[in-house]
């Protein structure tokens, strides 16, 4: 059993957009378009057992910098979903649930690569 490395996550468009107008909408977009399961939404799940293939929608709840990296506080919505037991007579269908769940996320502006974790003081 080999250990894979962890993929990295890289925004290069979110950080050539730092303390610009464009920000905001740059980050959501660029965030948005990458693998759901890249982010760590399926330890973030607490009323579902799966995230499904569904969009997801970050909000920026807070950020700050310097010249070194960005540091955003994201809360991203989506859905999970709650999976019968696959049995070939179980009527129940496949149902979505609401999710949310906040992130911390640091952005390295030389590199663009980003450090993404669950926020431990998420209450949600």
């Amino acid at each position: 059993m080999t250990n894979k490395p962890a993929e990295t996550i890289q925004l290069p468009l979110s950080v050539k957009a730092w303390n610009t107008a464009d920000f905001n909408d740059t980050f959501k977009q660029e965030f948005s378009s990458l693998d759901p399961h890249k982010l760590p939404l399926q330890a973030g799940l607490q009323n579902s057992s799966y995230i499904s293939e569904e969009a997801f929608s970050p909000v920026i709840l807070q950020t700050s910098g310097n010249k070194h990296q960005i540091d955003l506080k994201v809360g991203i919505f989506y859905t999970g979903i709650i999976a019968g037991c696959s049995c070939a007579d179980d009527p129940s269908p496949m149902d979505t649930q609401n999710e949310y769940c906040e992130i911390l996320l640091t952005l390295n502006r030389k590199t663009a690569q980003a450090d993404i974790s669950l926020n431990p003081d998420d209450d949600s």
